[in-house]
């Protein structure tokens, strides 16, 4: 398939793993060719088999996906007039779409200055309450010391939150419900924040007690059209880090989730967004909201929203880049039942969630109507110690919200991966558990659900597994 006049020949995905193939797949229904890039530990992996073309960078494990200028090098000598960043490693860099425009190579997402300008925790927050979006009582800017901090925490009230200004997904982020705890909270958030972001300033926010974490999904294009495409509820959490999606949120009635709707792009047209890109609130328990941050990448978690809005956001995230214009109105938006991701990590929930890396020896994935999974392994596929733990998402829509949740159920019951502990029997417990089925869930869920760790070993024998390979190989005739 050839691609339309208007749109890229090639595309570089910087990155790797399953939203690498996530792009892949994006970029061959548009007729785009695709380059990939990959180190030594990812040569096997699936994007690198699927890719038109793969490129080796290093050195290292880490290094190569983070050096712009190799990659930008590479883009420009294989005749790539196009780089997807996709989330993670130098998505939020604003120094790399900077890069791609002096080398005349399209960046997939928004310009250099949002990035940098949401990237800056303390100067969002200035400009949401400029634009007249809600914010939670805070600092207007980072503070220096520990006496300005105690000071400002008397003005605000604790509890407190120290964040990192720079930076997210939790890290150089600790709560502090007095003097002493913020006074130690400081050091652990700067040393933290420096080790992540390379800066340590830190800000302070009120807490709020048992919030819901709800993000709204923005698509805008570069001609000022600008559309919300409903909200994610990311409240199952540990230690800030999601590990279930939602959507659309049990907690939000049309009038809410109307006015977050207005003031999520009322966000997005402050910050002068173009391309896809997420607006984090936080819910209080009287349905107060309040700006977080904003994501100016696609989110792991993108692929919900796909499912109950029939959009492809990674088709739009290039559509736009290439120019052309959004094709339909926030009218024309529609969303459609209910659907979850379970985030699957190569992770041992019952020893403090410690990582297991290695060699996946047998694998299975479930199927059904309703069922999606967006992965990276396969059985004799060695899981690299180097990266992210996430392995595999784990995506069902149902009509309903309980036929949602017992669709997940029965999918997380026939998930097989062995060879690795993994998340799988830790999410199958919280489909189980009755609050988490009736919509009873916020921030604070899993330190609240300590029993979600006793589960059962898995027990299936190992051959049992090749058996059912072996029946489906037969069934298709492989």
């Amino acid at each position: 398939m050839r691609p339309a006049n208007d749109m890229f020949k090639k595309v570089l995905i910087a990155n790797r793993g399953e939203i690498a193939t996530r792009i892949i797949r994006a970029c061959k229904e548009l007729g785009i060719a695709t380059a990939a890039i990959y180190s030594e530990e990812d040569a096997t992996s699936l994007y690198v088999k699927k890719a038109d073309e793969s490129y080796m960078v290093g050195p290292g494990p880490i290094q190569g996906y983070l050096n712009i200028h190799r990659i930008v090098d590479l883009a420009t000598k294989i005749g790539v007039d196009a780089i997807h960043p996709g989330y993670g490693f130098l998505s939020d860099n604003p120094r790399f779409p900077l890069l791609c425009e002096k080398k005349g190579i399209t960046f997939i997402g928004p310009t250099s200055r949002t990035i940098s300008d949401m990237g800056d925790k303390v100067n969002a927050r200035r400009m949401m309450k400029k634009a007249g979006v809600p914010i939670l009582p805070g600092t207007e800017n980072s503070v220096k010391g520990v006496d300005e901090a105690v000071a400002e925490a008397v003005k605000i009230g604790y509890p407190i939150m120290v964040k990192a200004s720079g930076g997210g997904g939790g890290r150089g982020l600790r709560i502090a419900r007095n003097k002493e705890e913020l006074i130690s909270a400081l050091g652990t958030a700067k040393k933290e924040s420096a080790a992540a972001f390379g800066v340590s300033e830190v800000f302070l926010e009120k807490f709020i007690e048992r919030p819901h974490h709800i993000e709204f999904q923005i698509l805008a294009d570069k001609h000022g059209n600008i559309v919300h495409l409903g909200e994610r509820e990311c409240s199952i959490q540990r230690r800030h880090q999601k590990l279930i999606e939602i959507t659309p949120s049990l907690i939000l009635d049309d009038g809410l989730r109307a006015r977050m709707g207005a003031d999520a792009i009322k966000a997005a047209k402050a910050a002068n967004y173009t391309n896809a890109g997420t607006v984090e609130f936080l819910v209080d328990a009287h349905g107060n909201y309040y700006f977080l941050e904003m994501n100016t990448r696609i989110q792991v978690e993108h692929a919900i929203t796909e499912e109950t809005t029939g959009i492809d956001l990674v088709k739009k995230q290039i559509e736009i880049a290439a120019g052309q214009r959004l094709g339909f109105t926030q009218e024309d938006v529609a969303v459609t039942g209910y659907a979850m991701e379970c985030r699957i990590c190569a992770e041992d929930p019952r020893h403090n969630f410690r990582p297991s890396f290695g060699r996946v020896t047998a694998y299975y994935s479930p199927g059904g109507i309703g069922v999606r999974i967006d992965g990276a392994i396969y059985k004799d596929f060695i899981i690299p110690s180097h990266y992210d733990s996430l392995v595999v998402k784990l995506i069902v829509r149902g009509s309903t919200w309980n036929e949602t949740v017992r669709r997940m159920h029965r999918c997380l019951d026939e998930f097989v991966i062995r060879g690795v502990k993994t998340t799988i029997p830790f999410l199958k417990k919280i489909m189980e558990d009755p609050d988490f089925q009736k919509g009873d869930f916020d921030t604070g869920f899993i330190d609240r659900k300590p029993d979600l760790k006793d589960y059962a070993e898995y027990n299936e024998p190992t051959d049992l597994v090749a058996a059912i390979s072996a029946a489906i190989a037969a069934h298709y005739g492989f």
